[in-house]
């Protein structure tokens, strides 16, 4: 049973989602500040974190910053009042994997979940698949089996969502891929206002991915791998 955390000052919303994540066949734990929830992760670590933005101790976003740093692979979605593009575009810079605006439906919710819960383990299922790419400089390895992904050697460290985009990318190399394929793909949504999502996630992987150009942008259309298979 995956166990999730939801991370909400207020008790009818926090419990709420609680009672329907239970019935939904989910652990569903209920913390409602950032005291509460760092004291929950000193004890388990989460396979999901539902996260608000706005509470009485402290910042949410500044809250998951730090759990990205000690683990960076756990999946996060914010679930929260401010609906700002900018707001938005925050949350997956710091990795989450979702973003979800209140009010919401919590059938919407428990849907969103299991998309996330069936993508990781899709990705989590071994594959004796071992990549390698080279620019003109430099060469990638993409490890599917392990997960892992280095350059000239040295591992990068990628968000769940970011290695579904780099591998989705270069797995259709050369081929041009829209911002909306990498959305349905990678994401199992596809809305317009989230387009701007993958150009997020685009923005932070080129930061990590050094060195070298490994993903180019189409103007008008989207992105392409350029890495050559080695």
């Amino acid at each position: 049973m995956k166990l999730i955390y939801i991370v909400e000052d207020h008790d009818v919303i926090r419990n709420g989602v609680v009672q329907y994540l239970t019935l939904s066949g989910y652990e569903a734990k209920g913390l409602k500040n950032l005291e509460e929830a760092e004291g929950a992760f000193g004890e388990a670590v989460p396979d999901l974190l539902i996260q608000d933005v706005m509470l009485p101790d402290g910042d949410g976003f500044t809250f998951v910053k730090g759990i990205k740093q000690r683990f960076p692979r756990i999946p996060v979605i914010f679930l929260t009042a401010r609906t700002e593009e900018s707001d938005r575009i925050l949350g997956f810079e710091l990795g989450a994997d979702d973003y979800i605006s209140k009010p919401f439906s919590p059938k919407e919710l428990v849907l969103r979940i299991q998309a996330l819960f069936r993508r990781i383990d899709e990705s989590d299922t071994p594959h004796d698949n071992v990549y390698a790419y080279s620019d003109s400089e430099n060469t990638m390895v993409i490890d599917d089996n392990e997960h892992v992904l280095s350059i000239n050697g040295t591992p990068v460290s990628l968000t769940a969502a970011e290695w579904r985009i780099v591998f989705y990318l270069a797995s259709n190399a050369p081929n041009l891929i829209t911002r909306s394929q990498i959305l349905e793909e990678c994401f199992d949504y596809s809305f317009e206002s989230y387009e701007r999502v993958v150009d997020t996630h685009i923005k932070n992987i080129r930061a990590k991915l050094k060195p070298g150009t490994w993903i180019d942008t189409v103007r008008g259309y989207g992105y392409r791998f350029s890495g050559k298979k080695a």
